[in-house]
């Protein structure tokens, strides 16, 4: 009996001590996280005391840490993106919008000829369809990236698809003096993808080429086990691999000054319904020779 009563006591005992150690590494743990909240530290909760559950609970903790830093990150690259995207609209419609508003100005004055008002109004028409075009972009992007907007999956004969939207690109190729070297498959290959989507992506891909391209342009549709590949290659001079990493981002144009060819929203449009699709785009500069790849799932 004295027997039985030692052990209960020891045990008793070394439960009362495992509990006071429990109690302090909750207390620490505590303190790890309060100073960590409080930005007084970046260092991490730590578990000094062997507890397999309190381990764990560190664990959880840690990773709850990391996503909240990660939502931190997103919030903050979008933040940024939203002011640089207000900003280059801005420049964007600021831009014909002055140009239009000076040749009215012209168009006002009594002193001008006939040939004159003639080629002012030309001019304030084509600024016009610029500014259109633009906002009709700008638009379509925030279509395509809400999460409302549903793409409608059908089989898709992808070499009859391509031949078709080529056929449409021959007079732009013609007027830019290009003559493209174009590969497709003898044999029909099919996808499964939104065919409305499809014609977009590659017509912004084309429009994109027609505009930079220097030299020869090569387009190759290809079939590759499980993918269906679109490779679009032509050279850049000028483009650095720095500006490949941004081609597909909201209102960049590798043109430093601007141009007013373009807003700078195509590609990033074809981008987004690449995503959609389940697709990737991707694009890959070697020496001068920039190479566009959009690839589908069969």
């Amino acid at each position: 009996m004295l027997i039985i009563t030692i052990v209960s006591i020891a045990v008793a005992a070394l439960l009362l001590v495992r509990l006071l150690l429990l109690r302090r590494e909750m207390g620490r743990m505590t303190e790890q996280l309060r100073c960590y909240n409080e930005r007084t530290t970046d260092k991490k909760i730590d578990v000094s005391l062997f507890d397999r559950r309190l381990e764990a609970l560190a664990v959880q903790i840690n990773d709850q840490a990391n996503l909240v830093i990660e939502a931190e990150a997103r919030r903050r690259r979008t933040e940024n993106e939203l002011r640089q995207a207000i900003a280059n609209i801005s420049h964007d419609i600021r831009t014909p919008l002055t140009s239009i508003f000076g040749y009215i100005q012209l168009l006002e004055a009594k002193s001008i000829t006939p040939e004159e008002k003639l080629e002012y109004i030309t001019i304030v028409k084509n600024r016009t369809k610029r500014l259109q075009a633009l906002l009709n972009d700008f638009f379509e992007l925030s279509v395509v990236e809400s999460s409302d907007y549903r793409l409608r999956t059908e089989r898709i004969g992808m070499t009859v698809l391509l031949s078709d939207i080529l056929i449409g690109f021959y007079d732009q190729f013609n007027e830019r003096d290009i003559t493209p070297d174009i590969r497709l498959p003898e044999e029909e290959v099919t996808i499964y993808a939104d065919e409305s989507a499809v014609r977009r992506v590659v017509e912004n891909l084309l429009v994109n080429t027609i505009k930079y391209a220097v030299g020869g342009v090569e387009i190759r549709f290809t079939r590759q086990e499980k993918i269906a590949s679109l490779t679009i290659v032509n050279e850049a001079r000028g483009l650095f691999s720095s500006d490949v990493s941004l081609l597909f981002d909201r209102f960049y144009t590798a043109d430093r000054t601007r141009s007013t060819q373009g807003s700078g929203l195509g590609l990033s449009i074809a981008k987004s319904l690449m995503d959609k699709m389940g697709g990737t785009l991707t694009a890959e500069l070697q020496g001068d020779r920039l190479t566009m790849t959009c690839r589908w799932k069969l």
